[in-house]
């Protein structure tokens, strides 16, 4: 919990030395702002092994099929990283590659669940006679 706190000291105090830095050159800026970002997600990371390992045992105990839950927290990873790049890429003036990026994530986050989507779509079939 401590470490939530640093971090969020550390993006707020970079967030005013991006100001700073935002009047002698923009790219000063983006390059803080992704180092920073980098930095949030190397301690998120940290938070997540936890929910992971429950996740697991949920799959043991409940004897879940493993594949069934990779598609969702593929998508969560995907939809994770995408925001995080959609914001920078805001905050650099490039909206519109924002807007790409969200776009793509949600594209491969679909392809992602194809599978599960087909196994659902079996076990409708299954459970209505193979209409």
């Amino acid at each position: 919990m401590n470490s939530f706190f640093q971090v969020t000291g550390a993006v707020l105090i970079s967030v005013v030395l991006g100001l700073t830095l935002s009047k002698y050159g923009k790219d000063f800026s983006v390059v803080l702002i992704l180092l920073v970002s980098c930095m949030v997600l190397a301690v998120m990371t940290a938070y997540l092994e936890p929910i992971i390992d429950f996740i697991g045992e949920l799959l043991r105990l409940g004897e879940i099929q493993n594949d069934l839950l990779k598609p969702v927290i593929k998508a969560t990873g995907i939809g994770i990283v995408a925001e995080i790049a959609s914001l920078i890429c805001g905050d650099s003036g490039n909206a519109a590659l924002g807007k790409c990026i969200q776009i793509l994530a949600a594209t491969v986050i679909l392809w992602i669940s194809l599978p599960l989507m087909r196994s659902l779509l079996e076990l409708m079939q299954r459970m209505l006679g193979n209409i």
